[in-house]
């Protein structure tokens, strides 16, 4: 699904330039990215976001693992340009495509409430895409993790496609080289993507996403810790309702915290590509160093998290700011 420029028509004697500029442009909108964007625009911005993600937080925990996945989901593909909120009555955008299936109703609902919000107060000012950069910061600092500025000045993309999205994300049986390469395209090293990958010490996974590794060639996968193998077979037979879900962190599910690491070190890693954290060995060690030490995965959490917030920025004519997050402007 896609929102074609004025006109509607592109030149091909224009696409070496488009491909030419292409890392320029990224960098200039980069450039453009500051906390302090909207201090003149929309003073109140992170408040009346802040107060909006409290609401549905207080709601449903669910909110914060919601919210925090689907930043993720729409920086790793085309960018971070809210391109991920766009609903199409042909089901053939960003979140139609079958990695995005899964994705939790309730974080979209909290960014289409938060730019309401906004919207009220500065109307047409504040893009869902800094609205969702926000409130992903917004739900990690609520659930007793790290908070941190929040650059901003992103514009909206103007391209949703279902197309767009299939290997673009890492999966949960994707082995630590795969999902380094997804990271290192994206301009995030090794360490990121381990900091990043703490996200899973909140929510939760459907059954399908790592039933291989029990029930697969009759035989559980030796690196899971034999008692957590039978609690995930009690909660996840064979024949199991595709809508049960189980926590990714056993141990304290609903708190922002370095237990994912230590989890992994005892064979508790739900998907296959946690556990193969603790296995390879260029991310072991930054597996190791968070596990023990909680302020120094806060600290790389933070910077990756910045860091993921400026990759695909859209700027000029490659964007807009959206009134309904959920459409393209008309």
């Amino acid at each position: 699904m896609e929102r074609r420029g004025r006109g509607g028509c592109f030149c091909l004697l224009a696409v070496s330039a488009v491909v030419v500029l292409a890392a320029a442009a990224a960098a200039v909108g980069e450039a453009k990215l500051s906390p302090d964007h909207y201090r003149a625009t929309c003073p109140r911005v992170e408040s009346i976001v802040r107060s909006a993600v409290a609401r549905k937080v207080r709601a449903t925990f669910v909110t914060v693992p919601a919210t925090l996945r689907l930043f993720f989901h729409d920086c790793f593909v085309q960018g971070c340009d809210a391109s991920v909120m766009v609903a199409s009555s042909g089901n053939d955008a960003e979140k139609d495509a079958p990695d995005n299936q899964s994705l939790a109703g309730d974080g979209f609902d909290t960014v289409v409430r938060a730019k309401a919000a906004v919207e009220k107060a500065c109307p047409g000012v504040v893009s869902c895409a800094d609205v969702l950069a926000l409130a992903a910061r917004d739900v990690v600092s609520m659930s007793s993790g790290p908070s941190w500025k929040v650059e901003l000045g992103r514009l909206d993309g103007l391209v949703s496609k279902a197309g767009d999205v299939a290997g673009r994300l890492p999966g949960p049986d994707m082995r630590p080289d795969a999902i380094a390469a997804l990271f290192d395209g994206n301009g995030l090293a090794v360490r990121d993507m381990v900091a990043l990958s703490g996200a899973h010490t909140v929510g939760f996974s459907h059954c399908a996403r790592f039933a291989g590794r029990l029930y697969r060639r009759g035989a559980v996968d030796p690196s899971y810790s034999p008692s957590y193998a039978r609690q995930l077979m009690a909660a996840c037979p064979q024949d199991v309702d595709p809508t049960i879900a189980v926590d990714m962190d056993p141990v304290t599910p609903t708190v922002f915290d370095n237990k994912y690491y230590a989890n992994l070190a005892a064979g508790l890693g739900l998907f296959a590509s946690d556990q193969a954290l603790h296995d390879g060995a260029a991310s072991r060690p930054a597996v190791e160093g968070f596990a023990g030490n909680q302020t120094l995965f806060f600290e790389a959490f933070k910077e990756a998290m910045v860091k993921l917030g400026r990759v695909g920025v859209k700027s000029g004519g490659d964007g807009e700011i959206r009134r309904d997050c959920t459409a393209f402007n008309t």
